[in-house]
């Protein structure tokens, strides 16, 4: 069963899901605070319409969620079906903006990453990029195994996290894989900073390309990336999309409008 992290921040609950209403600097500034206190772990997760209607469903999912310290507001469905609903979340903060912006404060201090996910060849890419853009954050990555991982597995993977003492872990593994993981082995992994960043280790490494920066400011990532993926996004895109939207109208009309908000 999720425990909820004691270092939440404020959010607003949207379908049972606490979205975080804090700025991504306030964001950062926990995350440094976690970083130099070892205090932890501080979770983050993002959500966007298809995850927050995979998680209506899915019970371990959704609690993972409300375990979280910080959910951000991925999507761009999110903050728009927010505007429109009279509901107060914070800004947009993709998945690339919260790992660039911990990044950065890392590189400040010396820090140290571990990359648990994907395959070695985008590991490798994501080593060489860091190498480039943040010299003074040391690395170290694992390409965990593929399926349902056996207790000698699951073992080593905790193995070379302890080992490697570092102060963010950055696990990608795809929703709710990565979730559920983070919740189930967070208190054993002793890093002050997890985040669950999914398709982040591939746009960092080249290896799938995102949007252009005007059609993200602009809203419309999600189309682009419809039209590059059309076989693996169509369903999340067409169908979660106006699910996400009738289960906020009914949530709307059960509350009369009332938005509880999560210290």
């Amino acid at each position: 069963m999720a425990v909820v992290s004691e270092t939440r921040l404020p959010a607003r609950r949207m379908l049972g899901i606490p979205i975080g209403v804090e700025s991504l600097d306030s964001l950062l500034d926990s995350v440094s605070h976690a970083v130099q206190t070892g205090t932890g772990p501080f979770t983050v997760a993002c959500a966007n319409p298809h995850s927050l209607v995979v998680a209506q469903q899915d019970e371990t999912f959704r609690r993972a969620l409300q375990a979280c310290s910080a959910v951000v507001a991925d999507g761009s469905g999110v903050t728009l079906a927010a505007r429109l609903f009279g509901m107060e979340v914070g800004p947009r903060i993709t998945g690339t903006d919260f790992f660039l912006g911990t990044m950065r404060r890392l590189d400040r201090v010396g820090g140290k990453a571990f990359f648990l996910g994907s395959v070695d060849p985008v590991l490798e890419l994501v080593k060489q990029r860091v190498a480039r853009e943040f010299p003074r954050v040391t690395v170290e990555t694992l390409s965990p195994p593929f399926g349902t991982w056996s207790a000698e597995q699951q073992a080593e993977v905790m193995r070379r996290i302890h080992a490697a003492k570092v102060d963010v872990l950055w696990v990608g593994m795809t929703a709710p894989k990565q979730e559920k993981w983070i919740d189930a082995h967070a208190g054993e992994c002793g890093v002050p900073v997890i985040g669950a960043i999914g398709a982040v280790f591939d746009y960092y490494a080249g290896t799938v390309r995102r949007a252009p920066q005007w059609i993200c400011k602009l809203g419309f990532e999600w189309l682009y990336r419809l039209l590059g993926e059309p076989r693996r996004l169509w369903r999340r895109t067409l169908v979660s999309g106006p699910q996400f939207a009738w289960l906020l109208l009914r949530e709307r009309l059960q509350t009369g409008g009332q938005r509880e908000r999560v210290a």
